[in-house]
């Protein structure tokens, strides 16, 4: 039998990270560009290792492709380029809406908005697909697969704690800014991501230096209240590290206290379990390994490859 050619899915640049995990999956991904990569019309910028299978689409050529399935990531492209952007034959076409957020104006009540029987919901988590009212659309969840470079592993010889968030102060209470500043005062805690300057922070770490670099520090800590689960916080488990963070949306789901790491909503809580981890390397070391057997079986890249194909393979038909 003459093997399957691989799909033509046409999507946009939303979260890089996740765009090139995305492409190992054996499809073609074409992502919608504007002069200028803005953003959610990027392309191939950074310095992602972005694969062959990445093809980069200019937005006036998009009616004139031909495509497979269409792959929805955010509000804006769904409301607006599925409209005004794809021609009618396309909007016809198989789709998938990739939601990668919990609801954010309603924790509970809120509709999602790509409401289509025959248009496949994947979620990231189990807990955003539980808080979004997903109407009359079908809903699944893929969890994240990642892949952290080769050969690095947990040191944690920086008795120190590593906060991994973008844009925190801008972000405010949402992601925990609060909850960061008032550990900063009884723990040693160090601020990566976009923007971590105006927050007292050393600023963003690039994509591919950042495993390399968390793998000094004691433990992650994670403050945030309302969001979805962070692919950092998966792979610094992947690397070996413990998470040490609020017990909020689906991180409960993912670390098991004393064993992984540690989460609970008290404060003072956690910072005597990052007080005994600065104080016991051994002790972050064992919660480490388990981490990374954990997150490497759960979120292993394989598993969400096959994941993907599947679900791809069921809208295609």
């Amino acid at each position: 039998m003459k093997p399957r050619r691989p799909l033509r899915i046409l999507t946009w640049h939303v979260h890089g990270n996740y765009l090139h995990y995305l492409s190992h999956i054996p499809h073609e991904l074409h992502i919608v560009t504007k002069p200028g990569h803005p953003p959610g019309y990027a392309g191939r910028v950074g310095r992602l290792p972005w694969r062959d299978n990445v093809k980069e689409v200019p937005i006036d050529d998009v009616p004139h492709r031909e495509f497979d399935c269409v792959l929805y990531q955010h509000r804006s492209h769904y409301d607006h380029d599925r409209l005004h952007v794809l021609s009618p034959a396309q909007r016809a076409l198989p789709r998938v809406y990739l939601e990668h957020d919990p609801p954010q104006q309603n924790a509970f009540d809120q509709v999602h908005w790509a409401q289509d029987a025959g248009m496949q919901l994947v979620h990231v988590t189990q807990f955003n697909r539980t808080m979004w009212d997903n109407g009359i659309t079908p809903a699944c969840v893929i969890e994240h697969g990642v892949v952290v470079p080769a050969g690095i592993r947990y040191t944690g010889e920086l008795a120190r704690g590593l906060v991994i968030v973008n844009h925190l102060r801008e972000r405010g209470r949402r992601l925990g800014y609060d909850v960061y500043r008032s550990a900063r005062d009884s723990i040693p805690l160090d601020l990566v991501g976009m923007d971590a300057e105006s927050a007292g922070g050393l600023g963003e770490i690039g994509n591919l230096d950042l495993a390399s670099f968390s793998a000094r520090y004691r433990f992650n800590f994670v403050p945030i209240r309302w969001t979805s689960l962070g692919l950092a916080i998966i792979e610094a488990m992947m690397i070996g590290m413990p998470v040490i963070g609020l017990a909020a949306t689906e991180l409960p789901a993912v670390i098991r206290n004393g064993e992984t790491g540690f989460v609970h909503n008290d404060l003072s809580q956690l910072v005597e379990v990052m007080r005994a981890l600065l104080d016991d390397p051994a002790l972050a070391r064992r919660w480490g390994n388990e981490a990374r057997r954990a997150a490497s079986e759960r979120f292993s890249i394989d598993r969400f490859r096959s994941d993907w194909v599947r679900v791809l393979a069921e809208v295609t038909g």
